[in-house]
């Protein structure tokens, strides 16, 4: 007994100089940002808007898209009501010692002045050099030589579970500093318009209002991003899911702002969606993948290169196609011009089209139960579907050179599967278009049992596809 009472202090003591050499090793694996800090917070700036009204009220995130709690965010103080001007703030970065600063177009829109304020407290008026909404980015310059800037990272150079960095201006504490991981890339966040030109970096760094337009830094105290949005709760502050612009989205978007004052993208003249599992059965993919081109712009790129509607681009420019939105992503930062490879999928076999970029300007659009009286040759019999010949007014509205109506979809069955609804119009099945009522029996009567098909539809005038499969 003494014996072990005698060893306690000594494996006590061992016990402990483990524990403190674990904490040790640990503490030396995590990153340490001061260098960082040290080096780039000079070349942050704190932008300051003045407005007549409120600068950047009007959110470009489209909510019907996305969860409704997404919010784009900078500080917008409360000023007196008997004053007319508003103000608001957000941050940025020098990208020049020149003097050219980047930061969100959502922060300086409708600014009547705009402030850039340094660390040490110089603040220099600055112009707008040009604005581009559809990336949320702006360019500024202000009239000094000798500033300090930042460098930016290579194209792609990040990966999931890298830490990074960013430094802002949150509900005005100047130039504080989050630092996390990113959780993701690739994040598809469509604007109002419903247009999706920037592939967002997900990290999990504590973004707040104020720090709109800040950079996101690499280990190597390169900009890899810019903060933009956030989810947050309807009281406006950080959860952990904060989304920056992308290093080759500002790179190119920046070149343009500075050389011509706006932005020209490439644009294809597509209408896409996604390729579900049903879909992907139907078309004979191996898996879901790919953007399915459901309508051509009359007179596009796409039309012009011999694309139709139900080809699934799978790769365009030696770029993998995995989801539809993947595709303006990649469209949108080549030139205009520019002859491209493009892998898609038709009647179950790949093939190669070459097509040329058309150019998409800034100020353009993208707008591209059961009666027992209906007769046995109205309804889709096995898909479990009434149906009735298009109206004429109906096809001359949308444009259609044919199609029935889905007036009632019948429960459990495998148009109910599929996810025919009452008012959809099908125009094709597979390749086959439907001209007719009774072109629509006759090719649903040749379909063999476990057949998988695509049928092209409008729904409510847009163009869809569903994947149908029929019972064994």
């Amino acid at each position: 007994m003494k014996l072990f009472s005698g060893q306690r202090p000594a494996m006590l003591l061992t016990f402990l100089v483990a524990v403190l050499g674990s904490l040790s090793l640990r503490a030396a694996e995590l990153p340490d940002f001061r260098t960082i800090v040290a080096e780039q917070s000079p070349a942050v700036v704190k932008i300051i808007v003045e407005a007549s009204g409120r600068a950047g009220e009007h959110p470009e995130i489209n909510e019907e898209e996305i969860p409704e709690f997404l919010r784009r965010y900078f500080q917008l103080p409360n000023p007196p009501q008997d004053r007319p001007d508003r103000m608001a703030s957000g941050s940025g970065f020098v990208i020049s010692s020149d003097g050219y600063v980047v930061t969100n177009h959502h922060v300086v829109e409708d600014a009547d002045t705009v402030t850039v304020r340094f660390s040490d407290r110089r603040e220099y008026e600055a112009e707008i050099v040009g604005l581009d909404p559809r990336s949320d980015l702006a360019l500024l310059h202000v009239e000094e030589e000798g500033l300090p800037f930042l460098a930016l990272a290579e194209d792609n150079a990040l990966d999931v579970g890298e830490w990074v960095l960013a430094i802002g201006s949150p509900f005005g504490l100047d130039y504080s500093v989050t630092a996390g991981i990113v959780s993701a890339m690739g994040r598809s966040l469509p604007t109002r318009n419903r247009e999706n030109y920037v592939p967002f970096i997900q990290t999990d760094v504590a973004i707040n209002p104020g720090n709109s337009g800040g950079p996101l830094f690499n280990l190597d105290g390169e900009v890899v991003g810019v903060n933009s949005q956030i989810f947050t709760t309807r009281a406006g502050g950080s959860i952990g899911l904060s989304f920056a612009i992308p290093v080759n989205v500002l790179r190119n978007v920046v070149a343009q702002l500075r050389e011509t004052g706006s932005v020209t993208r490439g644009w294809l003249g597509v209408t896409i969606q996604n390729v579900d599992k049903n879909l992907a059965e139907s078309f004979g993919l191996d898996r879901p993948r790919g953007a399915l081109v459901s309508q051509l712009a009359p007179d596009g790129p796409a039309e012009k290169a011999g694309l139709e509607p139900g080809d699934i681009i799978i790769e365009f420019d030696g770029e993998a196609i995995d989801t539809s939105a993947d595709l303006p992503h990649v469209v949108g930062l080549i030139a205009p011009g520019t002859e491209v490879d493009v892998r898609i999928v038709r009647e179950r076999k790949e093939r190669t089209v070459e097509v040329e970029v058309g150019g998409l300007d800034a100020d353009d659009s993208l707008a591209t139960g059961f009666g027992g009286n209906a007769d046995e040759g109205a309804r889709g019999g096995r898909l479990g579907i009434r149906i009735e010949e298009a109206p004429e007014d109906m096809l001359t509205r949308w444009n259609l050179n044919g199609g029935v109506v889905v007036r009632a979809v019948e429960p459990d069955s495998p148009a109910a599967d599929a996810g025919l609804l009452p008012g959809d119009v099908i125009t094709a099945v597979g390749s086959t278009p439907v001209r007719s009522l009774e072109a629509f029996r006759e090719i649903v009567d040749d379909l063999e049992d476990g057949d998988s098909v695509p049928l092209r539809l409008m729904r409510r005038g847009s163009p869809l596809f569903i994947g149908l499969r029929l019972g064994d």
